[in-house]
Parts: C-alpha cells; structure tokens; sequence
C-alpha cells in the first residue's frame, strides 16, 4: 500500500501546480490519472493552440504550458500513476483508502480532485473494423503533427477541432475532409479557410458523408464513405482521424458521497473542501458562487487545498505560512543554493 500525505486525481495543469504547492510546503504526494500521459485537458484536446490568459505569460500552447508546470515540480520527484482511474475511495479511520482501475492502493488523510470535467474519452467511429487500426492510423488526438508529413489524411468532423486541423495539416498533407452535414460547427474565420483552401485543391471536401468501412491488413489503405442517397466513394489514405467531441462523465467519483451539482463538485471558498473532511476539488470540476473556469483559477483553488491538507498531513505540527523569495527551507526542498 502506498502511503502519502496528499493524493491528487488529475494530472492536468492545476493538478500539478498543486503538487507543486504540497511539496513547497513539505507535504508527500502522488498523481493519478487515467490519460495515458501528463498534461489533461491541455495535451489531450489542445496542445498546439495558443492560450492568452497565464499570468506574465503572453502566449503559449497546452503542451507549453504543461510542459513548464513538470519542469517546475522536477525538484521533487514526484511519482506519477498513469492510465489508472480511481475507481473507489472509503474512510478508514483518519486516512482513505483509495484504489485505482490497475489495483493500486493508497493510504492519505487527503484527496485532492483535480480531474478537470472528470473522466472522459473521444467519441469513436461507429465502425467496428476501426478497432485494429487504433493508436496506429485511426486517431482520435493529435500528439505529434509531424507523422503526417508528406501522408494522405482523412479528417471526420465539422467542429473546431476538424476544421483546425484540416487547415493546419494541409500545408505539408494530403487532406481530405468528411462531414455529415454541408454546415459546420466551428468559428466562422475557420470555416471560410477551408473553403478558400478546398477552392485552391489543398483539402478535399465531402459533405453529407460518414464512413461506412474501412479496409487494410497491418496498415490502413483506404477507406470507404457513404451519404444519405447510399452513394459510395472509396478515398485512399494513411491515417483517419476523427473529431466528434468527447464523452465527459465524472466516473466513479459520482459515487463517493460528494455534493454534486451539474456535473461539478461542490466547495467551500476557504480550503476548497467538499463536503467529506479531507476531500478537496479544485480546477474546472469544482463549484462554488463565482466560480471561473480559468487555469489560474485553479492554480489559486490548489494552492489553498494544498496548505489545507497540512494540519490533516502533520496534526502535530503548526503551518508556518513563508516566501519562497526570502525561505531557506523552501529553497533547501527547491534545491536553490545560495540566498
């Protein structure tokens, strides 16, 4: 059983600033996530798009941005448990016992949720052929652009997503792009890009399509689409990505005891503590009056849980509030030498 004074869910930006808080102070903590990677929403939804509103931080994308946040917490050595999901958490007598979808156990007197708009996964194609094809040349996420250089791709959506990343790949790429509907979802600026750029040949345009099977033995070959009147086209290519948005569910964490309200966990203002001792929420999951689902929000709501868990960590022992500009302490834990 892995003991620790401060569990955190969410592996996500203020998830890891909130380590960052507990180990400043000298707490112990772990992370849980059940992404395969680090970064939550930042890396899975958006990791080249710009954000304009960090603090002193003009622009940066998600992956930037998430990756400053684990250089940050580097002094620490925190220690990360990827593609688990917490499945059950119980009182036993000061401390939870929680434990993970892999049958990982912890023992902490506090829980910190930051599991953003809690556990969730793309919507997938409807073809069961897909399967295969997965994590290979059916793709649900982007991680990395540059594997489609100079390859045949075929986008599924008419969101922002879709059409973002239709524009984007079509300038090294092949790029066909497949809608259900002849309107689209996504920013008007967008949409008359793709239209420009389908008028210049750099995409390929189907409207009122949707995949009806794919085919290839170890690597996708072609695909084959459908529209309402049951015509088919059959379109070669390297790789099928599809955007239709994500399916959010808060999962297991329904089913702890928790004050729920429209998918969000109640809070109070002071240490972002829910309504079970020793379990906090803070990030875009929590609620409270006033609430703003802004990253620095977050980072806010984390550093006051963190010092929250503090008397539950250390009864014994009374919270010294100091500066990390003017404390040895917290440069000895930083490993900063000199004043």
């Amino acid at each position: 059983m892995n003991k620790t004074d401060a569990l955190i869910i969410g592996a996500g930006p203020t998830g890891l600033f909130t380590a960052h808080q507990l180990k400043l102070i000298g707490l112990n903590c772990e992370i849980v996530d059940n992404l395969d990677k680090i970064g939550g929403q930042c890396i899975e939804l958006y990791p080249d798009k710009p954000i304009y509103d960090i603090p002193a931080v003009p622009e940066c994308t998600g992956e930037e941005l998430t990756n400053n946040l684990i250089n940050q917490i580097k002094p620490f050595d925190i220690k990360f448990h990827l593609s688990e999901r917490v499945d059950e958490v119980k009182k036993e007598g000061e401390n939870w016992i929680v434990k993970t979808s892999n049958g990982t156990t912890f023992q902490t007197p506090n829980v910190i949720i930051a599991g953003g708009v809690g556990s969730f996964e793309p919507r997938k194609f409807p073809v069961k052929e897909c399967e295969k094809f997965e994590s290979k040349s059916v793709l649900y996420s982007i991680r990395d652009k540059n594997i489609f250089h100079g390859k045949t791709v075929t986008i599924f959506g008419g969101g922002d997503s879709a059409l973002d990343w239709a524009v984007e790949l079509s300038k090294n790429s092949k790029v066909n792009l497949v809608h259900r509907r002849d309107d689209f979802r996504g920013a008007q600026a967008t949409v008359d890009k793709v239209h420009e750029l389908v008028k210049e040949g750099k995409i390929n345009l189907y409207t009122k399509y949707q995949m009806s099977s794919i085919k290839g033995e170890n690597q996708l070959e072609s695909i084959d689409i459908k529209n309402d009147d049951k015509e088919t086209k059959t379109l070669k290519t390297d790789y099928a990505l599809g955007f239709f948005g994500l399916i959010m569910q808060l999962g297991p964490i329904a089913n702890w005891g928790l004050n729920i309200d429209k998918k969000t966990i109640e809070v109070d203002t002071e240490k972002f503590e829910t309504n079970q001792k020793g379990i906090y929420a803070v990030g875009d999951i929590c609620s409270y009056p006033g609430k703003l689902k802004l990253i620095l929000s977050g980072f806010h709501e984390g550093a006051l849980a963190a010092r929250a868990c503090f008397k539950l960590a250390k009864p014994n022992e009374k919270y010294r509030f100091e500066f990390t500009t003017s404390s040895k302490t917290i440069k000895d834990r930083l490993g900063v030498k000199g004043d």
